[in-house]
């Protein structure tokens, strides 16, 4: 970690995952009122949840791209993408379709300014084959030793937890999923699989879950989302370069390829077909030497976005 680099979010989401509601609920609820989140209790009554979940849904709300702060005064309201998204007569205001959560995860995972914690680590620098949770808080607490000397170990700890119960569904004791725990929406991603169990150090009999990413190709990241999410990539990390190797897309801090978890294969397959479906705007030149994309005209990222829901219709 270098001195440079960016603070880590690591506590606001009060230990809990985003839940179904509270994505939609809290850009619906900014629409009529913008200072929403400023009064705690009346946001109790407005949202119907808890005081410590009207914090975690405001966190996720935030993290995720769907609202921003305006100011102290002025409370927040919803960003373009959350209405585009989430508002009455947004694209998927409840979170029905697959593309919108993996739209979301992508948002989670890669804010430049402020990244989460646990996404930004694990998503990108994690280099074991398997996720055991003792080691990857070891790992994390490494990082953040010294950005944050003060951190207290559980809170890192809860931090892990809500991370990893994000996209790990909680299961009940036949191995079905619990319904009224399934807190999150992105455990439909299925990008976090329980792979097995170990001894824990702790001794005692005691186990601890054996995770892993899926690493496999995902048809459901559509051309259209995936093109949304490079450019996007981009835009935040790489806005003044007109071409990028191709191993930065495929496995650069932040890129599709590791956020999305894409064999290199499939990357490429996708960006090979970049030409065609940009009318190139996008193309790719691969030679002995050379394998890199090139952005030749940026796009809108509005219509990129719109471009994603509006396939599916073209070919209704």
């Amino acid at each position: 970690m270098t001195a440079e680099a960016p603070p880590y979010r690591i506590s606001g989401h009060e230990s809990f995952p985003c839940r179904y509601t509270w994505l939609p609920k809290a850009v619906r609820g900014l629409e009529g009122n913008p200072r929403l989140f400023s009064d705690e209790d009346q946001a109790m009554v407005d949202l119907g949840l808890g005081k410590n979940m009207v914090r975690s849904a405001r966190f996720w709300a935030q993290a995720a791209g769907m609202v921003a702060p305006v100011s102290r005064t002025a409370g927040h309201k919803p960003t373009d993408l959350g209405l585009a998204l989430l508002s009455q007569s947004g694209r998927d205001p409840f979170l029905e379709d697959i593309r919108t959560l993996w739209l979301i995860h992508w948002k989670l995972s890669t804010n430049v300014q402020s990244p989460l914690l646990a996404w930004d680590y694990l998503l990108n620098r994690w280099q074991e084959p398997n996720l055991v949770p003792s080691a990857a808080l070891k790992a994390l607490q490494k990082e953040v030793a010294t950005q944050d000397a003060g951190l207290s170990p559980v809170t890192l700890e809860q931090h892990l937890e809500t991370f990893l119960h994000t996209y790990v569904p909680t299961r009940g004791r036949k191995g079905e999923v619990v319904e009224d725990n399934l807190d999150s929406p992105l455990v439909e991603l299925d990008l976090i699989v329980k792979v097995g169990e170990r001894p824990t150090d702790q001794g005692a009999g005691r186990m601890e879950p054996i995770y892993a990413f899926r690493r496999e190709e995902k048809p459901e990241i559509t051309p259209e989302l995936f093109l949304y999410c490079l450019n996007d990539f981009w835009q935040n990390r790489h806005e003044r370069e007109m071409t990028l190797q191709f191993r930065e897309v495929a496995h650069g801090h932040g890129s599709p390829g590791q956020v999305f978890k894409l064999p290199e294969e499939d990357v490429r397959t996708r960006v090979e077909g970049l030409a065609r479906q940009t009318g190139d705007a996008f193309t790719y030149a691969e030679s002995t030497n050379l394998q890199q994309v090139r952005r030749n005209n940026p796009p809108d990222g509005k219509a990129l976005m719109r471009a994603i829901y509006e396939e599916e219709v073209a070919n209704a």
